[in-house]
């Protein structure tokens, strides 16, 4: 299953930039693409009496034009004490959102994710759905929520009881980023997938805070709470990310 998601993911991409081309193609008059992003590290060292490592990237791409905009995302977390790792993840989703007007739009999304140490040894989902940006702001502040339904794949590691908690989800998700200055920005994301299968509910809550250090280089603070309702044997049920890092903007 892992090997059908991975092309799933890679095919809404594909058949969004066709759409894309077919609605230019339409409209000659169409601005040309508007491309922003982020790209940020975090590290912690340390050595004597414990040697630790800490390291997590991610990389945040949008494309906007006049009908579409997509997000690509891409992300990583490694921990190790006294050369044994105690967390290794890897994540990676792209949601692109057909615009109605200004504010309504419809989108796909499709995801991927391994965690050594969450008891899964991937996870893949695809959704789509309505979303409405209900509040925007001129600084790029603005609230948005939306709600969909998905098909997941999550395979469970071997010798856990089972194979995979396979099946359909509703999506609901809300997005709220508010710049306080031109420099500073918080943005608190809630997501929750719950299953109409008998499978797992999974919920998310991401706060980040950022703020810049120089032109376009900030620094950044996350905090992550993910709870999953029934997990694998020896798994806890919620899991927090805190992370800092230093981001850059294009």
């Amino acid at each position: 299953m892992k090997r059908a998601l991975l092309p799933s993911i890679v095919a809404v991409s594909v058949s969004v930039s066709n759409l894309y081309a077919a609605d230019t193609n339409l409209n000659l008059t169409t601005p040309p693409d508007e491309w922003s992003g982020s790209a940020e590290l975090g590290m912690v060292l340390t050595t004597g009496n414990t040697d630790t490592q800490n390291l997590n990237g991610a990389l945040n791409l949008t494309k906007e034009s006049l009908k579409w905009r997509t997000d690509y995302s891409l992300s990583s977390l490694y921990s190790s004490s006294d050369s044994a790792t105690t967390a290794e993840q890897y994540k990676g989703s792209v949601q692109a959102n057909y615009k109605f007007d200004t504010e309504q739009f419809w989108y796909v999304r499709g995801s991927y994710e391994e965690d050594r140490f969450s008891g899964y040894r991937s996870k893949g989902s695809t959704s789509t759905g309505y979303g409405n940006r209900f509040w925007q702001h001129q600084d790029g502040s603005y609230l948005e929520a939306s709600a969909g339904v998905g098909y997941r794949d999550y395979a469970i590691e071997d010798g856990a009881d089972g194979n995979s908690d396979r099946g359909t989800f509703v999506r609901l998700s809300g997005t709220y980023e508010n710049h306080f200055s031109p420099t500073s920005l918080f943005r608190q994301e809630l997501n929750s997938e719950i299953s109409t299968s008998g499978g797992n509910t999974v919920n998310e809550s991401i706060s980040s805070i950022q703020a810049n250090i120089v032109d376009n280089l900030a620094m950044k603070l996350a905090y992550k709470v993910e709870y999953t309702s029934d997990v694998p044997a020896e798994t806890d049920t919620t899991d927090t990310e805190t992370t800092a890092s230093v981001l850059y903007s294009f």
